[in-house]
This record gives C-alpha cells, structure tokens and sequence, in this order.
C-alpha cells in the first residue's frame, strides 16, 4: 500500500485511463437503472410489439416523426409528456417502447412514465438511428397516432 503513491505518480496516463473506463463502465451499467427503462436492441423490440402488443411511443419532434416515424406509433414529444399522459391509456403494465433519435429524449421519457406508475417501460437502444441501420421500414408523413397538444 505504501507503493500505490509512487505507481500513480510513475503511471499516472495508464491510471487516468484506467479511471475514466471504469467511471464509464458504471455509469453504462447505471443508466438503465436510472432512467427506470432498459435499453432493447432492435429485434428485441419488433419481439415486444408483434408479441405483446407494446405500445411505441416515439417522442420527438412532430417535424422529426413526419420525416420517419415506425408504423402505428404514438407521438408525443418529450416536452409534452407529462401534461399528455392519459393518451397512454389506464393500462400500467402494458410494455411501452420508447423511440427517439439515438436515445437521450427517450431517456428522459422513462423517467416521467416510472413517475406516472408505468412498470413495463423500454428504450429502443441507438433509437430511430439504430431502426434505420437495420433496414426496417418506416412511414413518412402524418398518418401515425400523432397526439397533438
């Protein structure tokens, strides 16, 4: 222990590198946990809505959902969530998929559902940029469940 001083002071590149990983490591690892969803890859979340019917919940902008939004989801944007939440139904164990652009509104999102009861609450990881990497289709326009405040 009394050598740890003087490996730091020799090594302190190999352990500020060392430090950085491992603040990212928890911090992915906490991420979910925080936000009260867990991250679902792609084919994960096709399984949640052709299997158990969950809702998907695309929080952008309406100007972003027009440009491409997946088929028969609801648009509510993060910033209008909360003062929209009964759009979502009585339901608080249904699964809701949460979309966004690559993720971070979509975290947001969590939270305000888990506060509003909501258990079964997933983020599409990597978001629509993720959606698109994979080819699936989506639909452009307004002919989603957009719900306009």
């Amino acid at each position: 222990m009394s050598r740890l001083p003087e490996f730091i002071a020799n090594h302190w590149i190999l352990v500020t590198i060392f430090v950085v990983l491992l603040v990212l490591l928890v911090r992915s690892f906490l991420k979910d946990r925080l936000s009260g969803a867990k991250s679902v890859p792609v084919a994960e979340a096709v399984q949640l809505v052709n299997r158990e019917n969950a809702l998907v919940l695309d929080v952008r902008t309406e100007q972003e959902y027009d440009q491409g939004h997946i088929l028969d989801s609801l648009n509510i944007p993060v910033g209008l969530l909360d003062q929209n939440i009964r759009q979502l139904g009585e339901d608080r164990d249904r699964p809701i998929l949460l979309v966004c652009r690559s993720g971070q509104r979509s975290a947001r999102a969590a939270q305000i559902l888990k506060r509003h009861g909501f258990t079964r609450i997933y983020n599409l990881a990597g978001g629509m940029f993720a959606w698109e990497k994979e080819n699936l289709p989506l639909h452009k326009g307004k002919k989603g469940k957009r719900k306009r405040a």
